[in-house]
């Protein structure tokens, strides 16, 4: 009875500490993501008291009509793949470099990870300098090299390629970083002993590193997927908000921030955004059903 008697109390104690997360969950992220889809269900400019209901209209629109949405779903899975395969590539390149004893490592850490601390606008801005086709320090390089000048956000071939270049030289810090803690837990006895019976570095890394770092790869992966079919901030600053030339740099979070905050209807943009949820939702559950099994070893 006595053991009882302290079993519930511990589960209580237990629920009392995970109360002011849970309460948190609830109201900034379960409420409103319910209150969005119940949002989708109407047309609403944001400013009149009684919306109307119009049922799956919104969704039968974005999906069945709505080609300008079509264009920013293809831009989109371009921009991901552009950035999250090669993000990932680089940041761990860059970790196994910096894991490695060298003069001045910690500082070249730091170094590697400001982009991602930096704030966003001002580096944006940077960058668009950096992109200008007559004074930009890029075209100069490709002028050295006797190569024509690239309208980086004037060509509509062009500008995505050019946001794909500044989020991987802003993001790839925090990858490598994340890699490095990831190096730091695996024991250095296994890779000493791969070198003792004769392995060289590429196999020590391929045999012993890679497969030690595969759960570091997958969280990686995980939220370098969400954060990318997000983007927003960079292409509004870059673009000023248009989507560029031909709507070239177009992806879904700005087309659902177009249509909030800039047409007005909010419900429109509730139905991307539940479109959105569920596109992610089925690529981070493919993602766990395909790969989980090769990290976990279940």
């Amino acid at each position: 009875m006595a053991a009882a008697r302290r079993f519930t109390r511990e589960n209580l104690e237990g629920y009392l500490f995970v109360t002011p997360a849970v309460t948190v969950l609830i109201v900034f992220l379960l409420a409103p993501a319910i209150w969005v889809f119940g949002l989708s269900l109407y047309h609403w400019d944001l400013i009149a008291q009684n919306p109307d209901y119009v049922g799956l209209a919104n969704y039968d629109r974005l999906l069945n009509r709505d080609d300008l949405f079509r264009q920013a779903l293809v831009q989109t899975v371009y921009y991901v793949a552009g950035t999250v395969p090669t993000g990932i590539a680089l940041g761990l390149f860059i970790a196994v470099i910096l894991n490695k004893r060298m003069p001045l490592r910690n500082a070249m850490r730091g170094a590697i990870f400001t982009p991602y601390v930096m704030p966003l606008v001002a580096t944006v801005l940077i960058w668009a300098f950096m992109f200008n086709p007559d004074s930009g320090v890029l075209n100069a390089v490709l002028h050295f090299f006797h190569i024509p000048p690239v309208r980086w956000l004037g060509d509509p071939r062009a500008i995505m390629p050019a946001i794909i270049l500044y989020s991987l030289w802003q993001h790839t810090g925090f990858n490598a970083v994340i890699f490095l803690a990831g190096l730091a837990g695996i024991p250095t006895e296994m890779e000493e002993a791969a070198r003792v019976d004769g392995a060289n570095s590429w196999q020590v890394f391929w045999r012993v590193t890679w497969p030690m770092l595969t759960p570091t790869t997958y969280f990686v992966l995980l939220i370098s997927l969400i954060g990318s079919f997000k983007v927003v901030q960079q292409i509004i600053v870059f673009t000023g908000g248009g989507g560029g030339p031909d709507r070239a740099a177009e992806t879904i979070g700005l087309y659902l921030y177009e249509k909030a905050f800039v047409s007005f209807q909010a419900g429109y943009a509730g139905a991307i955004s539940v479109v959105l949820f569920v596109i992610i939702l089925a690529i981070t559950g493919l993602q766990m059903r395909l790969t989980s099994h090769r990290v976990f070893y279940r």
